[in-house]
């Protein structure tokens, strides 16, 4: 039986000795309070900890990933947060690049971990604990740590709500701390003009009804639930590793309703990390049978992922390139914004469904005026989309598709998808530049093979399935 003590009598240095390796929670459910009393015990150092996506209260996470602690904690961030980034970008903490299909692997044969930290809702009248907003690797960390003589300390949030699907006896839980606090909210700005051209242009091309989506957070999702509203669309199903406000939206509407999903009978969406804008997002969640969570490996995977009907997945990212590598993590080869994350595992499994696409949607320029489409992505950058990897690529500019086309073709297309000032800059380069591979010839009746300009990607498009509605525009 799990014992309820009081903080300190879980993080000490006895059960946290130098050499040990911690795995925790993240996103909503980074455990505040523990990492508070790691802050306060100075005789806890030498230890190193992973987590993905730290997020909580400022004044911890900035002391947790501050000079001092990170000079007595070795911190394996797998995707940073605000408050993580500088530490890893400065070397004060260490940058472990695993796709998030990939993370349960990597604990289970290699990390080891001997203390698993983590918030709990419960129990149940089963007597268990859901895991709440965050599943991603925790089930083999727990495992894992149970099998090799670990410990596993939780907190019980009274605000950590009880997320059905994925859920751990008492009898997995060493330690638990009772605490009472908020989960961090993830505001998300309104779409702005760019935005819902992109969402528009997404809807209009892509999502049809039966259609399984994944997307994530930000200007671009949100846009796209509201072109989804418009235009119609019903019978959608979710299969995501992140569950936004975006996507409640359409739960609550009756649009998303799992019905033509591989689970038959089975009508909930599946996620394995929910974030929400407020405390009322998270009390949607609680003993909500209409969402279920699962383990990263489960999501994420990409054979999984490729039996989803109609996936349609929409990621975004900081760059591209006119071969088509794409990059979401890293701004330069030592800044890493991000991380890879599950991007590539939906990138690769997406198009393997039947009637699939995986699409990456980003605004032509930042905020600066500066192009995101370039000629060639910055040396030692980390890609999370290869040339290879038959990608759309999105704007508010249009949509390009790449299939079946040659690199010089696709550089034409992409180039596209810049704003009309940085376009001729790149298109002058592609068509001087012989090692672009033959790009004329590279346009049909005035626009490039494989690009969609925004007018006729919002105008309509014939009825049938998507592959025949994309042969239709390309």
């Amino acid at each position: 039986m799990a014992a309820i003590v009081p903080v300190e009598q879980a993080i000490n240095s006895a059960n946290l000795p130098r050499g040990s390796n911690i795995y925790c929670a993240g996103n909503a459910a980074t455990p505040q309070v523990l990492f508070q009393q790691i802050i306060d015990d100075e005789s806890i150092r030498d230890v190193d900890m992973y987590s993905v996506l730290p997020l909580g209260k400022k004044e911890i996470l900035e002391r947790m990933y501050g000079e001092e602690l990170c000079s007595r904690i070795n911190h394996r961030v797998i995707f940073n947060s605000a408050y993580s980034r500088n530490a890893v970008s400065s070397g004060r903490a260490k940058y472990q690049l695993w796709h998030l299909s990939e993370v349960a692997r990597h604990v289970r044969r290699y990390v080891k971990p001997d203390v698993v930290f983590l918030q709990v809702s419960g129990p149940d009248p089963g007597g268990n604990y859901s895991l709440g907003t965050t599943v991603e690797a925790l089930l083999s960390a727990i495992q894992s740590a149970k099998d090799h003589g670990g410990i596993v300390i939780a907190e019980r949030n009274e605000r950590m709500p009880f997320v059905l699907g994925s859920s751990i006896p008492e009898s997995a839980i060493d330690y638990i701390v009772e605490t009472d606090y908020d989960l961090p909210s993830s505001p998300v700005h309104p779409p702005d003009l760019a935005a819902m051209r992109i969402g528009k242009i997404i809807t209009n091309l892509f999502i049809e009804d039966g259609c399984t989506l994944q997307f994530g957070l930000g200007e671009v999702p949100e846009a796209v639930a509201d072109a989804i509203v418009e235009k119609g669309v019903k019978d959608l199903g979710i299969h995501t590793e992140l569950f936004s406000d975006a996507m409640r939206k359409l739960v609550q509407k009756g649009i998303v309703n799992n019905a033509k999903g591989k689970r038959k009978g089975e009508r909930y969406s599946v996620a394995t990390l929910f974030l929400s804008d407020s405390p009322a997002g998270y009390d949607w969640l609680h003993y909500n049978s209409s969402v279920q969570s699962r383990a990263s490996n489960y999501t994420n995977s990409i054979l999984n992922i490729a039996q989803q009907p109609k996936m349609v997945s929409i990621n975004s990212a900081i760059g591209a390139d006119l071969h088509g590598n794409i990059w979401a993590d890293s701004l330069q080869f030592h800044r890493i914004y991000s991380g890879v994350g599950g991007q590539s595992d939906f990138i690769r499994g997406a198009p393997y469904s039947e009637g699939g696409v995986a699409v990456i949607a980003l605004k032509s320029v930042t905020h600066k005026n500066i192009s995101k489409i370039v000629a060639r992505h910055p040396e030692g950058m980390t890609t999370t989309g290869t040339a290879a990897d038959q990608v759309i690529l999105v704007t508010e500019q249009g949509a390009f598709i790449p299939y079946g086309l040659s690199v010089g073709e696709k550089a034409v297309g992409i180039a596209y998808l810049a704003k009309e000032e940085h376009r001729e800059k790149l298109l002058q380069e592609i068509f001087a530049d012989p090692s672009l591979h033959k790009p004329k010839g590279s346009f049909v009746r005035g626009y490039p093979k494989g690009f969609i300009p925004y007018e006729r990607a919002i105008a309509g498009k014939p009825d049938g399935v998507m592959s025949e509605r994309i042969e239709h525009f390309t």
